[in-house]
């Protein structure tokens, strides 16, 4: 190659490098000792159709009496930043000496001089650049390297004729896909490639990891048969699935075929249309498709489409380069063809642009160098079509067979809530009659409606006398006193709706783990009844001037496992209900809240309100038994009108420096904030500063109901906020906050923490102070071991007073003169006669047994004792 014509094409990030040597202006009277490496950045222009300069670079060598080459040059990754960066391997040679040198080229156009190193023979067979930057090639049918780090020529154990492909594999690192003379028996890989691939083959496919320094069976890429025929490979896709490699590959052979490889077996093969192909390449286009990009020795290009099938897509003759990359900034890879043009000597002067598909940008080609597509694409289209056809009505009964299902599940959903509301409120439910069904179905289709051929039936054994099956759940109802419930109210609250229900005093006696359900009158039959709701249950006691609230949230994982044989339910079900329960010791209400956007859909909703709660009491002292019970607590109404008038509406206004809100509005802006607690201590000075930003800056006015607790009235986010500040010492308080969000809790601390002295400490508390949950801690594993220790002893004794000692009544041996039992041979017999019935006993008292029913009591109490501590301590922590 003269120098002047050494030009180099390379692809990174959608811009074209080009390389070139070149020698400086001649100065008379200069000797020329140097040569320059010159890099242009081209990037293509959308607006003019063609590559313009962005940037250009220079490296100078020293030339004298040296021949300087390039070699090759790629893309390979950086091993100090991980940065993907251009490599361009040198050749400078002098007499027989041959000196090799490796550039990094920066973004700033600067060329960095990674390593060099000295051969006594010239690079010419499979030299490839891969990560470090490393370079390897193939001289002697051996295998050589060389890295940045080691900076030394290493020689792999190794034997090959040829490799076939070079790149990354998953938990491998480097590999070298090559081809080798098979191993002969009795070698030491004897085991590792089968006899009759050695016997008729004669050669094999092996890969080898550069960094570990593995050998890799070559059957997971292609059967050893091909080794004969394949010239080059690229791996298109590697993972490891269940601990084995999976590979899918193409190769290209010397019989000009191209063949498709998945997990080491032919899965397609596609005639070449030209000769002596040389190498292969991918591109993914922006309609996903995979291409394989196939260079010939000839100067010719062929792209292989893989569909249903390989095929020839596309063609071209006399092509100087082909690119792969995104040139036009759409996201998706296109192929830049350079073509030879004579007559031009600018490189970029006759190119093409093309993804097969919408993108096409040429400049200066010749039509003639454009073969038209494989012969039969049109034909393949037409039966691309048709099957996507045939994928659409499958998919579309598909979609019919699952409104089909939907439909009837809706059906089950809302006849079981007519079911539930007619149970309330002691009316007894009929279901339709098959003749019904038929019938409603048959109007249905008339009007052009899935309906499914189920008809609704019964799923309760006892369903030929239903009033019976309903008299036992309503008496159940009707035993529940109706002064339970003192007062049914409603609220809205930005988005939600709040509903509460006050109860008596004496409810929380023998009531537990209580939940509200809110459920459409049946008049809106086209909607689900049930409405999807949160549940808190909040108390609050005016003497202490002290607010609780608890909520169903989120709670660890036990550390044991709980099991509750006798209410049969899921023990994570457990788990959510039992955090909704609290000691009520004042006023105690249940409330609801739920979203009010989809109610108000409707302009006009009546729903009811139906209070969940267990009855618990005890059996034989020890055992709790549970029933589930339902309440009616009433109805209310939701008109679009009332709350546009504010009927419903929160009205916190300040009277005489308190807030003048109603027991039901501070409850309602409870129940939609979320709770969090703050420990603040001071060790330098008193706190006073914290009651001074809540009446100051946050502009918050005490409750009349409970003094403690007071209302933010600050215009902007943190409007509504509740603040309950308690001082435990003049250093030492607990700030708790009521508030929408965790938006409005960080506008809170950032200025809370302006106010605070710089010595202050704060620490997020997960539930309440940290001494009150230290004592609970105490007492819930005192009265833990308190359990343990009755429930064994009690059982144990129980379990000796059952026993029968003796088979026979009589006394004891111990209790009988034993010097008496032997005096005849009668004695002797009665002796022998009492020991084996004692030994008998004891055998039995050592293997005592429980019956199931005393189990399940006795593992019952231990659970819930265990289930309490556990969950102190995970609040502690």
């Amino acid at each position: 190659m003269l120098l002047g014509e050494q030009e180099q094409f390379l692809s990174y990030n959608g811009e074209v490098l080009i390389f070139q040597l070149s020698k400086p202006k001649h100065v008379e009277g200069a000797a020329d000792k140097t040569m320059n490496l010159c890099v242009r950045r081209m990037v293509f222009n959308r607006d003019t159709k063609l590559f313009v300069q962005k940037s250009s670079g220079v490296f100078s060598m020293r030339a004298s009496r040296l021949k300087i080459e390039i070699i090759c040059c790629s893309c390979t990754t950086d091993s100090r930043t991980g940065i993907i960066l251009p490599c361009v391997l040198m050749k400078k040679k002098k007499n027989n000496v041959v000196k090799y040198l490796l550039l990094l080229l920066h973004s700033s156009n600067q060329f960095e001089q990674s390593f060099h190193f000295k051969l006594d023979y010239e690079l010419k067979e499979d030299i490839r650049l891969f990560t470090g930057p490393s370079v390897l090639w193939r001289h002697a049918n051996k295998l050589f390297y060389i890295s940045c780090d080691t900076c030394t020529v290493l020689s792999a154990p190794v034997q090959l004729s040829s490799v076939v492909w070079t790149g990354e594999i998953e938990d491998e690192g480097t590999v070298v896909l090559g081809i080798r003379t098979a191993c002969l028996p009795g070698s030491e890989d004897e085991d590792e490639f089968s006899t009759s691939d050695r016997a008729i083959w004669g050669s094999e496919f092996f890969g080898y990891a550069i960094e570990t320094q593995k050998m890799l069976t070559g059957t997971c890429f292609m059967p050893h048969a091909y080794s004969r025929v394949v010239s080059s490979a690229y791996v298109c896709k590697n993972e490891i699935l269940k601990k084995q490699l999976r590979i899918s590959l193409v190769a290209i052979t010397h019989k000009n075929q191209l063949i498709w490889f998945q997990d080491g077996l032919p899965k397609g093969v596609c005639e070449l249309p030209y000769e002596k192909p040389c190498s292969v390449k991918t591109a993914v286009t922006s309609s996903n498709d995979l291409l394989f990009i196939v260079t010939f020795a000839s100067g010719n290009i062929c792209v292989v489409q893989r569909r249903d099938s390989l095929q020839v897509a596309s063609k071209w003759q006399k092509v100087k380069s082909v690119l792969v990359d995104d040139f036009i900034g759409s996201g998706s890879e296109q192929l830049l063809l350079l073509f030879k043009d004579d007559s031009n000597t600018d490189v970029l002067s006759t190119f093409k642009i093309t993804d097969l598909g919408e993108v096409n940008y040429a400049v200066s080609i010749n039509n003639k160098h454009d073969v038209p597509a494989a012969e039969g694409l049109q034909e393949n289209s037409l039966l691309t079509v048709q099957a996507l056809e045939t994928r659409l009505q499958a998919g579309w009964t598909s979609v019919r067979d699952l409104q089909q299902h939907l439909e009837l599940k809706k059906r089950v959903i809302l006849e079981s809530c007519r079911a539930l509301i007619d149970l309330v409120e002691e009316r007894t439910h009929i279901l339709p009659t098959a003749k019904e069904v038929k019938c409603k179905r048959e109007y249905r289709s008339l009007l052009n409606f899935a309906e499914p051929f189920e008809g609704l039936v019964s799923l309760w054994d006892d369903v030929e006398n239903p009033p019976h099956s309903l008299s036992k759940e309503t008496s159940l109802a009707s035993k529940v006193p109706e002064h339970f419930i003192e007062k049914l109210w409603q609220r809205v609250v930005g988005d939600s709706l709040v509903v509460g229900v006050k109860l008596t005093g004496s409810f929380y006696l023998s009531m537990s783990d209580m939940s509200l359900s809110l459920v459409v009158d049946q008049g809106f039959s086209s909607i689900s009844p049930i409405i999807e709701c949160r549940n808190k249950i909040i108390k609050l006691n005016k003497a202490a001037s002290a607010l609780a609230v608890s909520s169903c949230q989120i709670e660890p994982p036990p550390k044991k496992m709980k099991l509750d044989l006798h209410r049969k339910n899921d023990v994570k079900k457990e788990f959510a209900k039992r955090c909704s329960r609290v000691q009520l010791d004042g006023e105690k209400t249940v409330i609801a809240v739920t979203s009010l956007s989809p109610l108000l859909a409707f302009h006009r909703v009546c729903c009811i309100v139906l209070l969940h709660a267990k009855k618990q009491k005890h059996r034989n002292n020890s055992l709790r038994e549970s029933k589930k019970i339902t309440v009616l607590c009433g109805k209310i109404l939701l008109s679009l009108e009332d709350i546009s008038n504010g009927k419903h509406s929160v009205k916190m206004l300040r009277d005489n420096s308190y807030c003048t809100g109603s027991m039901e509005d501070i409850l309602a802006v409870l129940a939609v904030s979320v709770r969090f607690s703050f420990q603040i201590v001071s060790s330098d000075c008193t706190l006073t500063p914290v009651n001074s930003w809540l009446l100051g800056e946050m502009e918050c006015t005490p409750f009349k109901e409970c003094h403690d607790n007071v209302f933010c009235h600050k215009a902007g986010n943190m409007y509504g906020t509740v603040f309950n500040w308690t001082l435990k010492n003049p250093f030492v308080g607990v700030l708790t906050l009521f508030c929408r969000n965790l938006t409005v809790l960080f506008q809170c601390l950032h200025s809370l923490t302006r106010v605070l002295p710089p010595s202050c400490d704060v620490k997020f508390l997960k539930s309440g102070s940290k001494g009150v949950l230290t004592e609970q801690l105490a007492l819930a594993l005192e009265k833990e071991m308190l359990t343990l220790r009755s429930s064994f002893f009690s059982e144990e004794s129980k379990a000796e007073n059952s026993l029968t000692w003796g088979k026979e009544p009589g006394k004891k041996i111990s209790d009988v003169p034993v010097a008496s039992l032997l005096d005849g041979e009668e004695g002797v017999q009665q002796f022998r006669k009492k020991l084996q019935n004692e030994r008998e006993e004891s055998v039995l008292s050592m293997n005592r047994t429980m019956n199931g029913a005393l189990y399940q009591e006795i593992a019952l109490k231990i659970a819930e004792a265990q289930l309490i501590s556990d969950m102190i301590v995970w609040r502690l922590s």
